[in-house]
């Protein structure tokens, strides 16, 4: 391992193996609907997704046995139940983070090529919601892929995921960890480090309660003792307050996983699906939904799909979960299914 490699993997702790763990889950709740919405145009996995005037938009993703990268921009208008293609991403990507600051979109990073030739990059490209159109702004400080982004107060956090073992690398194997946060001034177009999250990570999930980041589960790549690696998925939910540039650790995700969206509803944090590659591969369908005010977790109704690589989004009352992939890897799908939260 090179001396980059190691300070960046240094921060790894495995929070949890992949299954479930004894942790403050509650009684499910069973009251809530899942419903079929339409379809995405095609099938995407590894995206991601953000919500602007009650329309949804995801950006790029792999598909065709994730040998192949979308340049795809999608927009979901759920009132009308109708997809329209916009624009195409200057470059395909998969795994390319997404967030609006008002008027504008912002696609992070990601990756290129299709499985196992991925290779992180920098870029940070801009759309214009007023000219239609596409430009750049200030890269990443380095290239980075599975990582999450989301938006307080006009900035853009952007947490975890792998970066390059090496300048040249442009293999799965070849990207590891990293704890690292960076926030984002649209208004400067600077980069600047936050504090680290405190286990670092890869495919979590992000979202905001009341100004502050939640980061829940994903997964590590990580050296075993015979000296491969694997991804173990881990639980941990930990949650940042920008205003105290600090980090807590609160009640862990039930059931670990990697590959997974989330959304807030009415100041609560739901979860969804994912995989997991240890002990044994599988696509997860569970759901969760994590209360701030007692710290505790309780589950909801399984998604009808089980699906990793999925974006989710909330409009109203629903949150609408879409794409992903049926088989560990691989196999994407163009469903979406709606969760009405009352």
């Amino acid at each position: 391992m090179n001396k980059i490699m190691k300070n960046k993997v240094a921060k790894i702790a495995v929070a949890a193996v992949s299954g479930f763990l004894i942790t403050t889950a509650t009684a499910a709740q069973t009251d809530l609907q899942w419903t079929e919405a339409l379809p995405l145009p095609a099938e995407r996995q590894e995206i991601y997704a953000d919500v602007r005037n009650d329309r949804i938009y995801t950006l790029g993703g792999l598909f065709e046995g994730a040998q192949n990268v979308s340049d795809n921009f999608l927009e979901y208008d759920a009132t009308r139940d109708v997809w329209t293609e916009l624009s195409p991403l200057p470059e395909a990507r998969h795994h390319i983070a997404v967030a609006i600051v008002g008027d504008n979109l912002y696609g992070i990073g990601g990756f290129v090529g299709g499985f196992p030739n991925w290779e992180a990059q920098s870029s940070v490209f801009v759309y214009d919601f007023n000219t239609e159109a596409w430009t750049e702004s200030t890269p990443l400080p380095e290239p980075r892929g599975e990582h999450t982004a989301v938006v307080i107060d006009g900035k853009i956090y952007v947490v975890g995921g792998r970066f390059k073992g090496a300048p040249d690398a442009a293999n799965f194997n070849d990207h590891f960890d990293t704890a690292s946060v960076l926030v984002f001034d649209p208004i400067t177009e600077v980069w600047s480090p936050a504090p680290d999250i405190p286990t670092a990570r890869n495919s979590h999930a992000a979202a905001v309660i009341d100004g502050k980041m939640y980061i829940v589960g994903g997964r590590q790549f990580t050296e075993q003792p015979n000296g491969d690696y694997a991804s173990i998925n881990v639980a941990s939910l930990e949650v940042y307050d920008p205003a105290a540039e600090s980090w807590e650790t609160l009640a862990p995700l039930p059931q670990a996983a990697g590959g997974i969206t989330a959304a807030t509803v009415d100041g609560k944090l739901y979860v969804f699906g994912g995989e997991q590659w240890v002990p044994e591969q599988a696509v997860i369908a569970e759901a969760w939904v994590y209360d701030p005010a007692v710290d505790q977790w309780a589950a909801v109704p399984d998604m009808p799909t089980p699906r990793h690589g999925i974006a989710a989004g909330v409009i109203g009352d629903q949150i609408y979960v879409m794409g992903g992939a049926t088989e560990p890897g691989a196999g994407a799908v163009n469903t979406n299914e709606t969760l009405l939260v009352r």
